[in-house]
């Protein structure tokens, strides 16, 4: 048997035929174009996932389930998307809609926990009874998965580690709330914080590397910067590590995981970043000569969100005794 795995996103919507392993077969894209009415967009969704299993040479026989990713939260028992800011989504029965196209059982979750899934089946945090997933992008989310299985909170609203409160009455966060982690953790943080330095220093190397227009920054302009031990660059890149090192602390006082990855654009730093954080954390340990939580950059890139909304519908005791 094979699972769907359906990733939604602002701009495009990624589908993938995966295997009990979490191996991806075969995968197709559609646009989303954002805007239109749902029932217009689960169309092109429930298509294309047509059109792959076609060209995979899949058949309905042979789908177990439909799994879906999205950028906000579900309920679990109606599979009606609550919400979902980026979609312009509430209240929207994502469940119901994709069942007309292929009449299969639908889960559906957070984006940033089926891909922190993803990583426990399959990725770096394979075989680990418990792990956390950050993903470090233009904001920050989260996945938990403990004994094999996502968890995504009592009401379902729970990984929502951007929104921990870092700074009280702090930057100002989209979410209408002031401090959150992600305004310090994200790359949008590393982007803000490397402009304002820029701007009171010109002659860092952060400059040159944007042709002198500070707003073509970005946060690999940063990190190449420090790279190169430019020590304007180097004192943003600290700042960030200690910000990150702080949050992934926050989660070892609460949890206590056995592994917590990152991902996200910002953990294309590779060991660059890893090191960092590897060598920073145990300052802000409690219990200083204890074991704690493995810290690992993820593996499975892009293809996560495929990967670990197929795995939703994998029964939960095949899935923990992978996971």
């Amino acid at each position: 048997m094979v699972y769907i795995g359906i990733d939604v996103g602002g701009t495009g919507i990624k589908i993938g035929v995966v295997d009990e392993a979490g191996t991806l077969l075969c995968q197709g894209e559609t646009p989303t174009l954002v805007g239109r009415p749902y029932e217009d967009i689960i169309r092109d969704m429930g298509n294309c996932m047509l059109r792959v299993m076609e060209d995979g040479g899949y058949t309905a026989e042979d789908v177990e389930a439909i799994g879906v990713g999205i950028p906000g939260i579900a309920d679990a028992a109606t599979g009606n998307v609550i919400f979902c800011t980026n979609m312009g989504w509430k209240d929207v029965p994502l469940r119901t809609e994709l069942q007309k196209y292929l009449n299969k059982p639908v889960h559906i979750d957070n984006d940033a926990t089926v891909a922190g899934f993803a990583e426990s089946v399959c990725g770096v945090s394979a075989g680990c009874h418990s792990s956390v997933f950050i993903t470090l992008g233009t904001g920050v989310g989260g996945g938990i998965v403990i004994g094999g299985r996502p968890w995504s909170g009592f009401h379902g609203v729970g990984s929502e580690i951007g929104h921990i409160p870092m700074d009280i009455g702090g930057e100002p966060c989209s979410c209408g709330n002031y401090g959150c982690l992600e305004r310090y953790c994200s790359a949008t943080a590393i982007i803000r914080m490397g402009k304002q330095m820029v701007l009171q220093h010109p002659d860092s190397l952060m400059y040159d590397m944007c042709g002198g227009d500070i707003s073509k920054l970005t946060a690999k302009t940063v990190f190449d910067a420090a790279k190169e031990e430019d020590d304007v660059a180097m004192k943003v890149f600290n700042h960030y590590v200690d910000y990150l090192c702080k949050a992934c602390y926050t989660i070892i006082a609460f949890l206590d995981p056995e592994m917590i990855v990152l991902g996200g654009g910002v953990s294309k730093a590779g060991s660059f970043l890893l090191k960092a954080v590897q060598e920073r954390i145990p300052r802000y340990l409690l219990f200083k000569t204890l074991p704690y939580s493995r810290i690992e950059i993820a593996r499975l890139g892009a293809d996560a969100g495929m990967i670990g909304a197929a795995m939703l519908g994998k029964p939960i005791k095949e899935a923990s005794s992978n996971g």
